[in-house]
């Protein structure tokens, strides 16, 4: 039996294709029909209405089929996209009727892209919750990275989440059934930290009483995730850097060389390349860690997941209560300098000292200070002296800065990291007439 074959052709040259034909087979009827004229000497005028004529039903029989093969399915996509309530309640400006229809489906098609985005961020990353472009764009980078075996560099502000996103990592790499282990740099004391990350042999130090493996060694074939890498001390700096060179390592105490296969990912709340040029923090292991960086964006960077997160941590409790808006406007207001730890605990606290709802009463004081007067019935000053749109500013300018000195001024990395295209965060550049020469020089793959 003879297999059928297939030909796949792109719908965006169906259409070219078509055209490009029919004036072609025009162009050679014409050419014919004057040929024979010249040598008949007839004329060619009724010869050449009645071709027209001819093109002009092939034309119009193209174009039915066009509609009824390709627009009439987009057409009804449209209006089925259209009624969903969760499209129109996100484009509901832009699907009046009187706006251009070119515009009205792009909306239509924007907004549905949104939509199967957070669908897909959801399915993935069913750990971190949120819905907003910026940790979409977070979660993209993970995907990206988390099959190969580069190091992860996480950077953000404290309580942001770092630990899910490396855990994030760890889930969708080839080495997830292997073991994930942590270790908080910050939380050991200096003189144990060694020991923590390497082991230590029977009788290193008073109390060694026997051989202990460290997290290294624990992780062997895995991931190991180290938290508050910035807080190393210099010594531990020097042996890090000779396990992410060489993937080798010794025990405190021991001589015996250990081989580390294991991927590193790192996270830290700290300007790691502001510490390398005070000399706090190794320039070859900053360049060592920062071969991926991903910024995790602060809480008050991506306000639209607030409601999202607050219904996340609600239903982790055993309280059945529930938030009235008046308390979900000053939660959405609030600066969160605590990020989303600062948000679970609030919404823990409020969940105990609620009966069934959560009201603006049961938050602490706090919280009001971000919220407009007559949302939540009292009258607070919002702490921005010239106005929202130069706080944003403001605040935007920061990331963009600290993005490019992290990477040493290399637009296309600091665009990566800022999860924007490259020409967005040039035009953000111009913009903020920052001067990105300065921070030239210092970045190395």
């Amino acid at each position: 039996m003879m297999r059928k074959r297939f030909f796949h052709i792109r719908l965006a040259w169906i259409v070219p294709l078509l055209i490009a034909l029919i004036s072609l087979l025009s162009l050679l009827g014409t050419y014919e029909i004057m040929k024979y004229s010249r040598r008949e000497d007839a004329d060619p005028e009724m010869i050449l209405l009645a071709f027209a004529g001819v093109v002009a039903l092939a034309s119009i029989a193209t174009g039915v089929f066009l509609s009824r093969k390709v627009l009439r399915p987009m057409e009804l996509f449209i209006e089925k996209a259209s009624a969903l309530p969760v499209v129109r309640q996100r484009a509901e400006a832009e699907l009046e009727p009187r706006r251009d229809e070119t515009e009205r489906l792009s909306a239509i098609f924007r907004h549905v892209a949104d939509l199967l985005g957070e669908v897909e961020a959801r399915e993935l990353f069913p750990s971190i919750v949120g819905k907003s472009e910026a940790m979409r764009a977070v979660m993209t980078q993970v995907r990206k990275v988390a099959r190969t075996d580069s190091t992860v560099l996480l950077l953000g502000e404290s309580g942001t989440g770092k630990e899910l996103v490396a855990h994030s990592v760890y889930e969708h790499s080839g080495r997830h059934d292997k073991p994930f282990i942590r270790l908080n740099c910050a939380a050991i004391p200096e003189g144990l930290l060694e020991s923590e990350l390497f082991g230590h042999e029977k009788g290193a130090f008073t109390g060694a009483h026997a051989r202990k493996p460290g997290k290294f060694e624990l992780a062997h074939g895995g991931t190991i995730f180290l938290d508050e890498v910035g807080d190393l001390p210099a010594g531990t700096q020097a042996k890090l850097l000779r396990v992410l060179q060489e993937g080798e390592y010794e025990r405190v105490g021991g001589t015996a060389v250990l081989k580390a296969d294991v991927r590193v990912v790192a996270a830290t709340n700290k300007d790691l390349a502001a510490m390398v040029e005070s000399g706090e923090f190794r320039e070859d292991l900053f360049y060592r860690l920062n071969v991926f960086p991903i910024l995790i964006p602060p809480l008050r960077m991506r306000r639209e997941d607030v409601p999202l997160l607050v219904e996340h941590f609600l239903s982790l409790g055993d309280h059945d209560v529930r938030i009235e808006p008046e308390a979900m406007e000053s939660l959405l207001h609030h600066s969160w300098p605590g990020n989303v730890r600062e948000l679970a605990n609030v919404v823990e606290r409020a969940a105990i000292i609620a009966d069934e709802v959560i009201r603006s009463e049961h938050l602490p004081p706090d919280l009001s200070d971000g919220v407009p007067e007559g949302t939540s019935g009292r009258s607070v000053a919002l702490p921005l002296e010239d106005g929202i749109d130069v706080y944003l500013a403001e605040a935007e300018k920061r990331l963009i800065l600290r993005a490019l000195r992290e990477t040493g001024g290399v637009q296309v990395q600091a665009a990566k990291l800022l999860g924007i295209k490259d020409r967005s965060l040039w035009h953000r550049i111009k913009k903020y007439n920052i001067d990105v020469s300065e921070m030239r020089g210092s970045y190395k793959q």
